[in-house]
């Protein structure tokens, strides 16, 4: 199913039926502020399991981040940060970054990496934030089944076609973008650059 959702002013008996898919455990294709994203809500094991046999990647191994609505979501899945992070992630969130940090007991077992750590986005992208926001707790996120994102993925009319028949729904919020988001690692309390994508390093710091 492919649904549209306006950025401004998203549909609400479109939400509804995104929000539902979610609790029901399905698996959803959305935007972000950088390129399309697969995920599912965090707690539901058997959603995180079927992404797993999608991506054929073993839930152990995978890396997978969580879509948050806004900081007020860390102290419930990452052990307490301190005060200067705090502020780096003050000043990139919402943006195009990705930052690891250690995960709390109420981060899924499943989720977590072997170091225990886990990823936290907040994307300045209206639709998946309220879509979080509606289901009440993070979403799952990673990245489509491909090897690379050209310009073709940026369609979501044509991500609809290439994996709809996978997923549940394809939410449509316009052209998506190629390049992933920037990943800094937090968890030694001192940031440190895992990889360079949308967001500036520098700018953050």
């Amino acid at each position: 199913m492919l649904l549209e959702l306006h950025p401004q002013n998203p549909n609400p008996r479109h939400l509804k039926t995104i929000i539902e898919c979610l609790k029901d455990g399905g698996v959803i294709i959305y935007p972000t502020d950088t390129v399309y994203g697969m995920g599912c809500d965090i707690f539901q094991h058997k959603a995180v399991e079927r992404i797993c046999r999608i991506k054929q990647i073993d839930p152990k191994k995978a890396q997978f981040s969580f879509i948050c609505y806004d900081l007020s979501h860390l102290s419930d899945y990452t052990k307490s940060v301190d005060t200067p992070i705090f502020r780096v992630l003050k000043k990139a969130l919402p943006g195009p970054y990705t930052f690891i940090l250690n995960a709390s007991r109420e981060v899924p077992k499943m989720l977590k990496t072997k170091r225990d750590t886990v990823g936290i986005r907040v994307p300045d992208n209206n639709i998946c934030r309220t879509i979080v926001k509606e289901l009440g707790n993070p979403v799952m996120s990673t990245s489509l089944p491909i090897d690379e994102y050209v310009e073709e993925y940026t369609d979501p009319e044509i991500i609809h076609d290439k994996f709809g028949k996978l997923v549940d729904i394809v939410v449509d919020g316009g052209p998506g973008g190629m390049h992933f988001s920037t990943v800094i690692d937090c968890t030694s309390g001192e940031p440190e650059l895992i990889r360079e994508g949308v967001g500036s390093y520098d700018a953050v710091l």
